[in-house]
């Protein structure tokens, strides 16, 4: 099933390459081609039969279709790998074709060619969420001190920042970049362990050849093989998992702030983005339902691969199996998120002004916490907070600002000022330690990148 017609919109054409047929079969093959170079390093093979197994392991030689068409009843893509690599290696040398794939089992090929993909989808998703953090705290710092409502429950609460809200994200991407280099030495391992794990047919040598594989895919020997222990992969896939609900978050915000009724925040606009086939004043956030989604899907697609992780034995049914197309998927998801997340931070529309009306909506109740703060340490808390309380009431029922309820009030004027209530009333007043916030995640943010 081809999926061009979404992909340009789901994913990024580099990550879907890495786990492409092509993409999965060269992993495999630079495995068998590294297995060769280690086993004559060590004596087990002649020197000679090195250049034509590796000469042969390009996967640009392979019949994808007839491949396909082999696993169907080989069970894996292995198998019906190394049969054809065999036929390839013999076409060119009889006596190399002898030597291929020794001592080694399908799923050493399969998941140490796997491994191999991942290093590479690491590679690209750690130069994403780098950009993507770049991107975030230079939002955060440009929008520092403009004054938002901050919204509980989906209701008006007291005044934030928007470079306060933007360093939250900020803050969720530095601590996935600490989480990914963080598991890369338990993810980037070699597996090795032929039929059943203690790479028997190799004897004596079993050791030295595992340590020049490894040394060759520039991985490293873990204390055993790990056919039937999938914490690696999966750790790997909950990181993932962790990064599409971070931008979900990110897409859900912008998709809120984008709405009619607020309007404070928009994604970047571009001719033909966000339109719709009916309505010519649409401006859909068309950047954030990709983040949306993303959050929507992955953490189905990982629940697969925690349910597979109690594999029978030495080598699963199945369970081993239902990893195969997930894992890969969900790199491919969150790639495409983080693709659309750098689209949208970059070039973030913001409205200042609507955001300031906007605070403004309730008519002062907003800040009614400011003057109660303020209000109970002359009057003491529970007599502030009745008051105020009854003010706010007072402010709704007869629509008037609470400014104009509190002036008329002789037992607020006669402990604060009008000087006082205005400053209290005032938004950019109230922000606490927002700038503080700001500025600890662009700090955090700039020590790891440094």
């Amino acid at each position: 099933m081809s999926n061009r017609l979404f992909d340009s919109y789901f994913t990024q054409p580099a990550m879907r390459a890495i786990f492409s047929d092509h993409g999965r079969l060269q992993g495999m093959l630079d495995f068998e081609a590294a297995l060769a170079r280690a086993q004559a390093s060590t004596g087990l093979i002649p020197a000679e039969v090195v250049a034509p197994i590796a000469g042969a392991c390009q996967a640009e030689l392979f019949d994808v279709d007839s491949l396909a068409t082999a696993i169907a009843s080989a069970g894996n893509s292995a198998i019906p790998l190394v049969k054809a690599l065999g036929r390839q290696i013999a076409s060119v040398s009889q006596d190399a074709e002898r030597y291929v794939h020794l001592g080694a089992t399908s799923q050493d090929v399969m998941d140490s060619g796997l491994v191999l993909q991942l290093r590479s989808a690491i590679t690209l998703l750690e130069a994403d969420l780098a950009n993507l953090a770049n991107a975030l705290a230079s939002q955060a710092s440009l929008h520092c001190a403009t004054p938002m409502a901050g919204r509980t429950w989906l209701q008006h609460a007291t005044p934030v920042t928007l470079g306060m809200k933007i360093a939250s994200s900020l803050g969720a991407i530095t601590r996935h970049r600490q989480r990914l280099a963080e598991l890369k030495p338990r993810l980037l391992v070699l597996q090795f362990g032929g039929a059943s794990g203690t790479l028997a047919a190799l004897g004596e040598q079993a050791m030295p050849i595992a340590n020049a594989l490894a040394e060759q895919l520039q991985l490293t020997l873990p204390e055993q093989p790990w056919h039937t222990q999938r914490d690696r992969v999966v750790e790997f896939g909950a990181a993932l998992g962790l990064i599409a609900g971070s931008l979900g978050k990110l897409g859900r915000d912008i998709s809120l702030l984008m709405q009619t009724e607020a309007a404070e925040v928009f994604e970047p606009s571009a001719p033909g983005k966000g339109g719709s086939s009916t309505m010519p004043h649409k401006r859909n956030p068309v950047g954030a339902a990709v983040l949306i989604g993303a959050a929507t899907r992955v953490p189905g697609l990982l629940s697969t691969l925690f349910s597979a992780m109690p594999q029978e034995h030495e080598r699963s049914l199945g369970l081993w199996h239902a990893e195969w197309e997930t894992l890969p998927e969900i790199c491919c998801l969150v790639s495409g998120s983080l693709k659309q997340a750098l689209l949208v931070t970059g070039g973030l529309e913001v409205d200042a002004e609507r955001m300031a009306r906007n605070l403004d909506l309730t008519q002062g109740l907003v800040l009614a916490e400011a003057v109660s703060i303020v209000l109970a340490q002359r009057v003491g808390r529970d007599t502030a907070h009745h008051l105020l309380e009854q003010c706010c009431k007072r402010a709704v029922a007869e629509q008037r600002h609470l400014r104009a309820v509190l002036g008329d009030e002789p037992q607020v004027t006669a402990e604060l000022s009008a000087a006082e209530l205005d400053h209290l009333l005032d938004p950019a007043h109230y922000l606490g330690q927002a700038h503080t916030w700001v500025e600890r995640a662009v700090a955090e943010h700039s020590a790891l990148t440094a």
